[in-house]
């Protein structure tokens, strides 16, 4: 069930629990808002993204400033994608330069992303890839662990380490004896070695 609530799958949690009989550990609404803040950044809405973040707990982004740059980084991707150069300019002047100067790693982040400005958005550059919805699958999943952790839940879906093990275990016992393997984990179909 992990996975699920991980992911924010709250119907699934719901279903699972109802026919498993077991009753998840976790407040199902704060599943709910998980998802609308994933959703806020992924869809560019990064102010409204913090505003949720806030409104659920506003020590989340007080005690992590790398996240918080990456939300306010995120938010000058977001301009410069809509091609606000101004406002952009702008932004990383007044929010995001005095947080470089206080930390280096943040200075060179902000100096990549203010590199967007000098290529155009619909060229191959090297900073191209800030401009790729995996950047702000990225920055959601961060914020996402970060929430988690807020509530003292785990970050990470055990399924995935689970599979892993499946199949190392697997190969590691296919050199000893002959057994039925799990070959395709979607279907967990079953073949004779």
């Amino acid at each position: 069930m992990n996975y699920l609530v991980i992911e924010g799958y709250k119907d699934a949690v719901e279903k699972f629990a109802e026919e498993s009989g077991l009753s998840p550990n976790v407040d199902l609404d704060s599943i709910e808002e998980r998802m609308k803040i994933r959703a806020a950044i992924q869809e560019g809405r990064i102010d409204e993204a913090i505003e949720r973040v806030n409104d659920l707990d506003p020590e989340i982004l007080d005690t992590n400033p790398r996240l918080y740059f990456h939300l306010q980084q995120q938010k000058l991707i977001e301009l410069i994608r809509a091609g606000n150069v101004l406002e952009a300019l702008d932004f990383a002047q007044e929010e995001l330069a005095a947080r470089g100067e206080e930390n280096p790693e943040f200075l060179e982040e902000l100096e990549q992303t203010m590199s967007l400005l000098a290529f155009d958005p619909s060229q191959p550059s090297p900073v191209a890839a800030l401009l790729d919805y995996s950047q702000r699958l990225k920055t959601a999943g961060e914020l996402n662990a970060a929430i988690l952790k807020s509530q003292c839940q785990e970050r990470n879906p055990k399924l995935p380490a689970l599979l892993k093990m499946l199949v190392w275990s697997q190969n590691q016992l296919e050199e000893k004896v002959t057994f039925p393997k799990i070959r395709n984990l979607v279907t967990a179909s079953l073949e004779d070695s």
